[in-house]
């Protein structure tokens, strides 16, 4: 067995591991994406799912450069994630020039941050779509057929993860589930901030440690989060600090 298969492999188990019922969809998320960066040479992945109003919410993202990304599409209400969410399709560009054609503002923003290339793949189950994966590269083509097919089976494992039978009974519970996740976001995006700030760490690190502590204490990311934000935890994720001597 390759590496690569090795890692495929134990992407699955992972992501299989966390088909059960309160599993932490923000992590899984998280997981995924990293995941999909490491399988799909790809140089970053983010991930936004429907919201209640059948819009899109930034939910997961391997940097914080990706995540800014998707914000950018949002906000301008142009990219491939917003078209694969719509049509339930990949979506890709064989080039820039078709890139600029399609995404104008979005592709501009792309090379601005050191990516070359952007396309999205569905969250589907059936004819529901809920969310789309999106992966950048600094290479200038798409995925392959092959890395292309990888990365919708990542994707659908997701998907089911998302929607699993014994979890969710009916549609409306998705929704809050789904909600719930959102809602979550937008808590550890502040914690995140905060934990920064004090700590001088980028964004990206700042989640890192939220989430290590979350796992060697056996918390959810939420209650990481809000303990950060109280500052009932601080000192057990703050760096120790360095004297300063006279020179």
């Amino acid at each position: 067995m390759t590496t690569r298969e090795q890692l495929l492999a134990e992407t699955f188990v992972e992501l299989a591991d966390t088909m059960v019922a309160d599993f932490d969809v923000i992590d899984f998320l998280h997981t995924m994406a990293c995941r999909t960066v490491e399988l799909l040479d790809a140089s970053a992945a983010g991930i936004m799912l429907s919201d209640q109003r059948g819009g899109l919410t930034v939910t997961a993202s391997s940097t914080e450069e990706a995540r800014l990304l998707e914000l950018f599409e949002l906000q301008n209400n142009e990219g491939p994630c917003l078209d694969c969410f719509r049509t339930g399709l990949p979506v890709a560009r064989e080039d820039e020039q078709g890139m600029r054609s399609a995404w104008p503002l979005f592709t501009q923003k792309l090379k601005e941050v050191g990516f070359s290339s952007a396309q999205a793949i569905p969250l589907r189950l059936r004819t529901e779509t809920i969310g789309a994966l999106n992966i950048f590269r600094t290479s200038p083509s798409p995925l392959t057929e092959a890395d292309l097919r990888i990365g919708q089976a990542l994707a659908d494992v997701a998907t089911v993860g998302l929607i699993q039978e014994r979890a969710i009974a009916a549609s409306d519970l998705l929704a809050g589930q789904l909600q719930t996740a959102l809602n979550t976001r937008i808590l550890l995006e502040q914690a995140k901030g905060v934990l920064a700030e004090r700590t001088g760490r980028r964004m990206d690190q700042a989640f890192q440690t939220m989430r290590d502590y979350a796992r060697k204490h056996q918390l959810r990311l939420v209650d990481v989060a809000t303990r950060i934000i109280d500052g009932s935890i601080d000192q057990a994720l703050l760096p120790q600090r360095q004297h300063k001597t006279s020179s």
